[in-house]
């Protein structure tokens, strides 16, 4: 897609004769550059040829739908109808990528093109960010609403397009095969009652057009410094500006959105007698049984132009998810969110185990959000936080995921630490008790250590994180000289620490020797 100067942008002829007077006066009246156009056709030279890029890429492709879904079982809970129409899509277009690989050029298939209607949540990018996964071909996702018809105003469309080929690793033969999705389409629908000129909506949906359809989009881009100072050094070196184009041809477009207010467009065309039901005879319960219905006269009352909706023939539609598809996910998929959390805390040597109970409450919880499966993260963030910090500086090996930590997480948060707490304690307790004797033998002087006095030093080797032995070896460095002369002048064998004694180390052994001069002076 062309693009017009605007505002304070130089057009590609005055950007070059710019960029032509800079190298000229650094490095030399010899230097010239060659015409970058953000034509294709133009970006070729003549005597060129046959470019080794033209050559149809052989694609491994060998699924069939049910393999296809089978897959996607792995990742997403539900949404079967959704998978078998994918499924069924995706096959139809790289089957036929594998027939004009094999047979040269053929034109006579309507591409694939999936337009994907649901809630936020269900799955829609995870669904297609797996079926690229699976078939190895490069994947771009981005938002509708980022772009613009001029490219200046937010993106360019064709931008979508280079990328896939960042995702090839520079492979333009991959990226050609590649998939382009695109969330938020429902925000491009232009407004019946907008005059003038919309450069977010008809005008993006027009610049698609051409992408969905077939065209040559240029990796160099008139606009970007980067392209043109590549295409300077090229053309200093070579004489000419190489091919560098991308076709479109076999890319997959697959666009989604949550296309709030489609359903009631749907409702009114059906009408109010008994179509609001199955033929099973069950009213259609939400917007998503709604979606099932949806045509393109739907799309286009909406707000799409009828040339765009004629390049998506495929229609998927996602069901909002439940309480129990939730629970679902987080037990079964591989993609759990519940994995990230066991590696997160297995990386501080805690095993985190779920079970049941505590599933399903995250699962009521998140589904009280109405954000689908995106809210089980934040559910899961807000119920977990406190326990990734607190934990690894604790005695901690395990944690349980019970109902009552997902209801209550900051109460059992700390009834756990008061537990272990008093745990480790009574541990540093014994452990005190063995430093004492341990100080009475090396020292030849006995003390006994009273168990309230024990409890106090545990208490402070832990309330500022040093060693037992550090925080006794501290408290106690000048007993060791004035219980000495207290032995040695009362004859005292065995001296009492009690509580008294480790609130005011200090001030307790000046009074015991006060009190043995106060002895000596009355002899």
């Amino acid at each position: 897609m062309s693009k017009q100067g605007g505002p304070g942008w130089p057009n590609p002829d005055e950007l070059r004769k710019d960029m032509e007077e800079f190298f000229s006066k650094k490095y030399g009246g010899g230097v010239r550059l060659g015409v970058l156009s953000s034509e294709p056709d133009q970006a070729r030279t003549a005597d060129e040829g046959t470019d080794v890029q033209d050559k149809p890429l052989d694609i491994q492709f060998d699924y069939l739908p049910r393999d296809i879904k089978k897959y996607l079982d792995r990742f997403v809970v539900k949404q079967d109808d959704a998978k078998k129409v994918l499924a069924t899509a995706i096959c139809d277009h790289y089957n036929h990528i594998k027939r004009c690989s094999a047979k040269g050029p053929c034109r006579e298939y309507a591409k694939q093109n999936i337009i994907m209607l649901g809630p936020t949540g269900v799955g829609k990018t995870y669904l297609v960010r797996n079926i690229a996964d699976l078939i190895g071909v490069p994947f771009v996702k981005a938002d509708a609403t980022k772009f613009s018809e001029t490219g200046y105003v937010g993106g360019d469309v064709e931008d979508l397009v280079r990328e896939l080929v960042q995702k090839a690793e520079g492979d333009i033969r991959l990226a050609e095969y590649g998939i382009i999705y695109l969330d938020e389409i429902d925000k491009i629908s232009t407004p019946t009652n907008v005059l003038g000129r919309d450069v977010s909506g008809g005008g993006v949906q027009r610049g698609l057009l051409k992408l969905m359809e077939e065209t040559e989009v240029s990796l160099r881009t008139p606009f970007d410094l980067t392209s043109q100072l590549q295409a300077a050094m090229e053309f200093q070196s070579k004489g000419k500006v190489s091919r560098s184009v991308i076709n479109t041809r076999h890319i997959l477009f697959i666009v989604s959105g949550a296309f709030t207010g489609l359903a009631d467009i749907i409702r009114k065309r059906l009408g109010d007698k008994a179509i609001g039901f199955h033929s099973a005879g069950q009213k259609l319960a939400g917007d998503t049984d709604y979606f099932s219905h949806a045509k393109s006269t739907d799309f286009i009352e909406y707000g799409f132009e009828s040339e765009f909706v004629g390049r998506l023939p495929v229609v998927v539609s996602c069901r909002e998810l439940g309480v129990d598809d939730l629970y679902q996910i987080l037990k079964n998929s591989e993609g759990s969110i519940i994995r990230q959390y066991i590696n997160a805390f297995e990386a501080y040597g805690i095993e985190l185990v779920p079970t049941d109970e505590g599933l399903y409450g995250i699962a009521e919880k998140a589904h009280k959000e109405h954000t689908g499966a995106r809210s089980l993260v934040s559910v899961c963030e807000r119920t977990f936080r406190e326990y990734k910090y607190a934990l690894p500086h604790s005695p901690v090996k395990r944690l349980e995921i019970t109902a009552r930590l997902v209801e209550s997480p900051d109460a059992v948060l700390a009834e756990l630490l008061a537990s272990v707490k008093d745990i480790r304690l009574k541990e540093m307790d014994d452990q005190a008790r063995a430093i004492v004797e341990d100080w009475s033998e090396k020292s030849g002087i006995r003390i006994h250590l009273q168990p309230e006095a024990a409890r106090m030093l545990s208490e402070k080797s832990m309330e500022f994180e040093k060693p037992l032995e550090e925080v006794f070896s501290e408290m106690f460095k000048d007993f060791e000289h004035g219980l000495n002369l207290i032995r040695q002048s009362q004859g005292v064998e065995k001296f009492e620490i009690t509580p008294d004694v480790v609130r005011d180390p200090r001030s307790t052994l000046d009074e015991w020797i006060k009190s043995q001069y106060a002895v000596d002076s009355k002899k």
